[in-house]
């Protein structure tokens, strides 16, 4: 009997991990319905509940639950939805020259991208970058779009630089780019990260919790909540904290959404910061939306999050360089052309730049 067993077993192995794979093969069912019912359920207070506890950063509105590696596999190894050769291939156009267009223009404020979320702007006449992103790689994925600047091209600006860095994902917090600034660089971020910072920048880092506020000539620095997470080689799920930003000036008023899921908080800064110019809000890895929904915002999403906001113009963000979900690299700006088309929103409300674009802000 042992030995008929023994003979037997290959076939048993080969027959459970095929089926274990063809289970994988199929990805979870995503209920929209009750994901809306679960976000219109949270309470605003919990914005402004302690976000640490016992060393672990969390959101409270909606503490988020840790994937599985099982769960990662399955995304890894399900099927992927069937992307169009147009979908495939979009991207967004490279205007060169940036840094001589923006030399040329020494007044006047901008937003320029630079690729994926780092963006150049000049506000009340001072530069801020957010996460300043050059490299080739975020770790692991490749850049399918160059940047539109080095940053060797930012020691030309000839002033200090304010660094906005949201959280310590690689796409986001690149060391390189860090080391490569200007020493007179003066950098933001989230609570837990200043140590990192400093030992790879030299200037100035300032760490910031949620509601923290710091004056900046005649602007005002705002850090908030967003709906994510954290991790990275050498520190632990969620040990540092992320954010996005409101920049608040007599000019305009600027919001840097970075990495975030969809959640109540747009309305309460909507309510607290009325009239935002312009609202940076991230668009990408949203597919699959079993495995996404919590961390990333759908297209669909990303418009509530604008008009929650009432903001006047909404630029994309963290489209076009990396394929860090299932979706290819430009899908999301062709996705959001199609809600703006299918639903009859004004287009010119909606900024989608290309890289190395400079749009002056009016």
């Amino acid at each position: 009997m042992i030995s008929i067993i023994k003979k037997c077993l290959p076939v048993i192995w080969l027959l459970f991990f095929s089926n274990l794979l063809s289970c994988m093969q199929h990805p979870e069912k995503f209920d929209e319905t009750a994901w809306r019912k679960k976000i219109e359920g949270q309470q605003v207070t919990d914005l402004y509940a302690p976000n640490i506890q016992d060393g672990i950063f969390y959101n409270p509105w909606a503490p988020m639950e840790k994937k599985s590696i099982g769960q990662l596999l399955k995304w890894r190894l399900s099927r992927k939805n069937l992307y169009t050769e147009e979908e495939k291939s979009f991207l967004p156009d490279f205007i060169p020259g940036l840094i001589q267009r923006i030399l040329t223009m020494p007044q006047g404020d901008f937003i320029a991208w630079i690729g994926h979320s780092t963006f150049l702007i000049r506000h009340q006449g001072r530069y801020w970058l957010t996460d300043p992103m050059f490299s080739e790689r975020a770790l692991v994925p490749k850049r399918v779009t160059p940047p539109a600047m080095t940053a060797q091209d930012l020691q030309k600006l000839g002033a200090g630089i304010h660094v906005l860095v949201s959280h310590n994902h690689y796409d986001h917090l690149d060391a390189d780019s860090i080391q490569s600034l200007p020493e007179d660089s003066t950098v933001y971020a989230p609570a837990g990260l200043a140590d990192f910072l400093k030992s790879i920048h030299d200037g100035e880092v300032v760490e910031l919790n949620w509601w923290d506020k710091r004056r900046v000539g005649d602007a005002e620095l705002v850090c908030l909540p967003a709906q994510h997470w954290s991790r990275r080689i050498g520190q632990p799920f969620n040990s540092t904290l992320w954010a996005s930003y409101m920049l608040v000036g007599s000019g305009s008023k600027i919001y840097y959404g970075a990495d975030s899921g969809y959640f109540i908080g747009y309305k309460e800064f909507g309510r607290l910061f009325p009239d935002v110019d312009y609202a940076l809000l991230s668009t990408t890895a949203y597919h699959p939306r079993w495995f996404m929904h919590y961390a990333h915002k759908n297209i669909a999403e990303t418009i509530d999050a604008f008009n929650d906001l009432g903001a006047k113009y909404l630029i994309p963000t963290q489209w076009g360089t990396f394929a860090l979900g299932d979706e290819p690299a430009g899908y999301p700006a062709l996705d959001l052309k199609r809600h703006i088309a299918d639903n009859r929103l004004d287009p010119s409300r909606f900024i989608i730049m290309d890289i190395g674009q400079l749009h002056v802000l009016q």
